[in-house]
């Protein structure tokens, strides 16, 4: 898949979920490793599917287009000077990250890596405003074209549409 494949698989996910104008679908920044747009769709008050196109800095500097399936657990963190949901979530994905091209000798120079994400992390969702707040640790195992572990690290938040 290229980059403009990726680009407009993300735009259609953006106008799919902006077309619903429902409570459950944001929209936002992730930072760090990668750094781009997010998108999340709550499939109910558990389950969510996000996905980030994103610029990734490790190794090579590439463009990374990634989705993962999260449950979110409330009964973790009870907080109670936050008025504020507060869940740990984890899950499963994919990441696609595509080859670069620099004639260097980094791990994607000449082919795109594919791999399985596990992101753990924990959410803020703003009691009376359509705001999340999040921090995520994400181990990939890339699988293709070689074995890989990497660490993917992000904080961000998103913008739910009413």
């Amino acid at each position: 898949m290229t980059c403009r494949g990726v680009v407009v698989v993300v735009a259609l996910l953006v106008v799919a979920g902006s077309a619903n104008a429902q409570d459950k679908f944001g929209v936002g920044i992730i930072a760090g490793e990668p750094t781009g747009i997010t998108v999340k769709k709550w499939l109910d008050n558990r389950v969510a599917i996000d996905a980030a196109a994103a610029w990734s800095f490790s190794d090579n500097d590439s463009f990374q287009f990634h989705m993962d399936y999260l449950i979110h657990d409330y009964t973790v963190f009870h907080p109670k000077e936050l008025k504020g949901k507060l869940p740990l979530y984890y899950g499963v994905g994919g990441r696609l990250k595509l080859r670069d091209n620099d004639n260097n000798r980094n791990k994607n120079n000449d082919d795109t890596l594919v791999g399985v994400r596990v992101p753990i992390g924990i959410a803020y969702l703003l009691p009376n405003d359509p705001f999340e707040f999040f921090a995520e640790i994400v181990p990939t195992l890339d699988i293709a074209p070689e074995t890989d572990l990497d660490i993917n690290a992000a904080l961000g938040f998103r913008y739910y549409f009413k």
